[in-house]
């Protein structure tokens, strides 16, 4: 990633993940799953981890909201999307909640980078942007 890119990241309060993004870490991951069983696994995810809070979920639609306990605040929205039978893709949403300066010098970006690091440990990962 250039030094721009990083100075970008580190000054704003948002971040996200999406199919045909400029940073190959934040695009959208699949893994090779059902819907129900993704939607499972992320949920078991977030209420097992001290450091996240799950807020709600709508196992329909395979969303989630969650907050963050431990560090800065942050919201954080997971989708879970079903491609194919056994092809799933799970995005995320980070906002962080930053009183005093407008940027979170990257910290939402990191988040994303850690739940998909967990993720990637419980589920089989087929790719990154692979039908951008």
């Amino acid at each position: 990633m250039s030094v721009w890119s990083k100075l970008k990241y580190a000054l704003m309060n948002h971040c996200e993940t999406r199919e045909n993004h400029e940073d190959e870490q934040l695009r959208s991951r699949y893994y090779k799953t059902t819907n129900a069983n993704a939607v499972k696994v992320v949920k078991e995810l977030i209420e097992s981890s001290p450091d996240y809070e799950l807020l709600s979920v709508s196992e329909e639609r395979g969303e989630f909201s969650v907050t963050t306990r431990r560090g800065k605040k942050a919201f954080i929205v997971i989708t879970v999307i079903s491609v194919r039978p056994f092809e799933t893709a799970i995005d995320f949403s980070v906002t962080t909640d930053t009183n005093v300066l407008p940027f979170d010098f990257g910290w939402s970006r990191c988040v994303i980078l850690d739940l998909y690091e967990k993720l990637d440990k419980r589920l089989p990962y087929i790719g990154s942007g692979i039908n951008g």
